[in-house]
């Protein structure tokens, strides 16, 4: 639990103090964002920006990471390894794609299918590396049965079959950030609370784990105080990134943050044995996507007709003229309710004990 505490403080700190030196050496290089032209008009005055700010995030949550393990003299387990390589691999592609945009001056980066492929490498070398060193009670980091609150063992899937799985979520969860991240602190905030629920699914997992508490009801969860050590410092960290990305934002986290953010939450959802209960914990996130989905098909079915007036949906109620800040307010409020829903449905499983 110190751990955890210790992780949690030290990438706020980190993350508040540092993003500050960022904004500055960003500045002086004159890495600043470029907006879409068809966007909102409201959106033109942010353009300059400093963005890659998701690297203060990485580099926070690192050394967090490191130094709680120092100071407890603990040993990184083998699923905090990988869920850091899933951190900082997408990370990496998301940099790439940051830097190709301000050093060439256009608002694209890397070409789709180039970071599609960065992101395919990341997730099947995690995928691959999840399914390999179990413990002594014969459990991987990751499970070959698809799970919800946990496995469930009628769905126990084959190695290939599992890495593809793998591959979707964490390009999916990504995306679904990415996509998310297009006005001020809000996928920061959403972020913030969605890491704080998996802090606290893993240390109830501890608490309740098979190897602590043997019975019908414990979790064959491996490594979950460390996950939480590494939640911890994901929430921490974004919190205090939010001090300067809320509105009016001073720097933005771009896909450097946006991709190795939410590969965060798909690595936390593999490795903690509840894939499916992602979805209403990350509810805003599959929202936004579900309305980019839905308006290429309904453009595409009905011959050029817009299903909103811009996808994701936070664009569209911009164009309906809420404010930006109305729209980021309200959305961390139904992020609020996916995630208290997702925790009771988590909670209440385990006293129904089925």
């Amino acid at each position: 639990m110190r751990a955890i505490l210790l992780a949690g403080g030290l990438a706020l700190i980190f993350t508040l103090l540092g993003t500050r030196v960022a904004i500055r050496v960003l500045v002086a290089k004159g890495y600043g964002q470029l907006i879409r032209d068809d966007g909102p008009t409201t959106h033109h005055t942010k353009r300059g920006t400093p963005t890659m700010g998701g690297l203060v995030i990485i580099i926070s949550v690192l050394l967090a990471y490191a130094l709680a393990k120092l100071i407890t003299q603990d040993l990184p387990s083998w699923s905090g390894i990988l869920l850091i390589f899933l951190l900082v691999g997408l990370g990496t592609v998301g940099f790439v794609d940051d830097y190709i945009k301000v050093a060439k001056q256009r608002s694209l980066g890397l070409r789709s299918k180039a970071k599609m492929a960065g992101q395919t490498i990341v997730a099947v070398i995690f995928g691959w590396l999840a399914l390999t060193r179990p413990d002594d009670r014969g459990n991987t980091p990751a499970s070959q049965a698809i799970s919800f609150t946990r496995d469930m063992d009628r769905w126990t899937l084959p190695a290939v079959l599992v890495i593809l799985l793998i591959l979707l979520m964490i390009a999916g969860a990504s995306n679904a950030v990415n996509l998310t991240d297009g006005l001020d602190g809000l996928a920061t905030g959403a972020s913030t609370m969605v890491f704080g629920a998996y802090t606290l699914v893993n240390i109830w997992q501890n608490n309740q784990s098979c190897v602590l508490s043997p019975g019908q009801k414990c979790y064959e969860v491996r490594d979950p105080l460390d996950l939480a050590v590494i939640a911890a410092a994901l929430t921490g960290a974004c919190f205090g990134f939010l001090w300067w990305n809320a509105s009016p934002a001073k720097i933005f986290m771009g896909d450097t943050g946006s991709l190795s953010l939410g590969g965060a939450l798909a690595g936390l959802a593999i490795l903690t044995r509840t894939e499916l209960l992602l979805a209403i914990l990350g509810g805003l996130f599959v929202l936004q996507t579900l309305s980019v989905m839905l308006q290429v098909g309904w453009f595409k079915a009905s011959g050029g007709k817009r299903l909103f007036r811009m996808a994701p949906l936070h664009h569209h109620f911009e164009l309906k003229g809420w404010d930006e800040i109305t729209v980021v307010i309200r959305f961390w409020i139904i992020t609020g309710l996916c995630v208290a829903t997702g925790l009771g449905v988590f909670y209440a499983e385990w006293v129904a004990g089925v």
